[in-house]
């Protein structure tokens, strides 16, 4: 058996560089931006090429033209919103005043299990067990058909209260988690200043729990936004409702439910963009 001489040893070396330089060259590329923008083309081609090739076997007659005078329209007079746009004004009024009251349910509803109240607590649970075992849609047509006539509540605020009990019965458990994610030293420190309840949680606590909920808050908002189509069971005219009328008069199917999934979806990605930017804005540096 020979011993190691220096060219031996030259020659392993010379087979190990090459292996570690197309290493490197590879977790390279794998990071770089252009490489996820690649991924994502080739994705977006697929798909396109996927539905064209479905719709060519069904002999399907593409007519796009139509799609803008749905949105936007003009006359001798000039331009006016079309049947989409004044449906997506209506998902805006009955989401926005949905948000606002299923962030004030949810928040009151977990400052009562964690409070000292039985009482409290029993309210907060049967709520809780009641909202999420049962489907939205059930619970609007109970709340519009058989507390509506009674108590007189308007098909608006019928869908407003659906959608706020729903979505305030799952923001409430963000809520709490948030809330008792704060460590026992702040109480502890907001309580040996002489703050009484409701000044710790206004000055102390909540600031701090909504930096940390913000980004699930904001599935719960995604989430409402799109829950907010099943108005148009009660004949609300949000716009999913205006795209169910206008696909009944032009059989414009899949034109029409594309745009409206595509506003939907611009609607959820500003509202994330925007979270995000809060985020980043009032985050703690630690």
């Amino acid at each position: 058996m020979q011993p190691n001489t220096p060219n031996h040893f030259d020659s392993k070396f010379m087979e190990i560089v090459p292996y570690t330089k197309n290493k490197n060259l590879w977790q390279k590329i794998h990071r770089s931006p252009l490489f996820d923008i690649s991924q994502f083309i080739l994705l977006v081609g697929a798909i396109l090429w996927f539905f064209y090739n479905s719709t060519a076997e069904l002999g399907y007659n593409w007519q796009w033209y139509q799609i803008p005078q749905y949105i936007f329209a003009h006359d001798e007079t000039g331009y006016y919103a079309g049947p989409l746009w004044n449906g997506l004004m209506v998902t805006f009024r009955i989401s926005g005043i949905s948000l606002l009251l299923a962030f004030t349910i949810g928040l009151a509803t977990a400052l009562f299990r964690l409070s000292n109240s039985f009482v409290a607590r029993i309210i907060a649970r049967v709520y809780l067990e009641a909202i999420r075992n049962t489907p939205l849609l059930i619970q609007l047509f109970f709340i519009y058909f058989v507390m509506g006539p009674v108590l007189g509540i308007s098909r608006m605020a019928s869908a407003i209260l659906a959608l706020s009990l729903f979505e305030g019965a799952y923001a409430s458990e963000i809520f709490r988690a948030g809330i008792v994610s704060i460590r026992r030293g702040q109480w502890e420190a907001a309580y040996s200043l002489g703050l009484n309840s409701f000044d710790t949680y206004y000055c102390v606590i909540l600031p701090q729990a909504i930096r940390r909920i913000l980004p699930p808050l904001t599935s719960q908002a995604i989430s409402l936004i799109k829950d907010s189509a099943l108005v148009s069971t009660i004949a609300i005219y949000d716009l999913t409702m205006q795209a169910q009328a206008v696909i009944a008069e032009t059989f414009l199917t899949f034109e029409l439910w594309f745009t409206v999934a595509g506003m939907y979806l611009a609607v959820t990605i500003t509202l994330s963009f925007v979270v995000n930017w809060m985020e980043n804005h009032f985050k703690v540096v630690t």
